[in-house]
């Protein structure tokens, strides 16, 4: 399957530039989220994608010296059980600042999809990517 013109593969594990991808893909949480009077005070299932550019360092095979998906997804975990939010968007960023806090992490692409919002539709909702600001 070849990809569209103005679609980009995604890379993000890389030897030349020394980074792996750690990743947590089709995590199911039911969330209180949306902006519509029937959205408000009951929750919703989503699923929520992570794609972290982390930077390559000697793990010696200590967990310590990793970016752990189970941390991940505990943050992502967290951040949902916080009560009502209104936009995906904005979990989404909650999410990605929340990788991005971990020093090694460099890009963060996070995927926030609702799941039963537009009967005729799989899914809805939105990914963004977000990098590392050096200073």
């Amino acid at each position: 399957m070849s990809l569209p013109d103005n679609v980009t593969p995604l890379k993000i594990a890389d030897a030349e530039r020394a980074v792996r991808h750690v990743f947590v893909h089709d995590l199911l949480l039911d969330a209180h989220i949306g902006v519509y009077r029937h959205e408000q005070g009951s929750t919703q299932p989503i699923r929520i994608n992570v794609d972290l550019t982390v930077s390559e360092t000697a793990h010696g095979d200590d967990l310590r010296n990793v970016v752990c998906y189970a941390s991940v997804v505990d943050s992502i975990k967290a951040i949902v059980a916080e009560g009502h939010l209104n936009l995906v968007e904005t979990l989404a960023e909650r999410i990605a600042a929340s990788c991005l806090s971990d020093p090694r992490v460099l890009v963060a692409r996070v995927r926030v999809e609702k799941l039963a919002v537009i009967p005729e539709a799989s899914s809805v909702g939105v990914e963004i990517e977000r990098k590392r600001h050096h200073s």
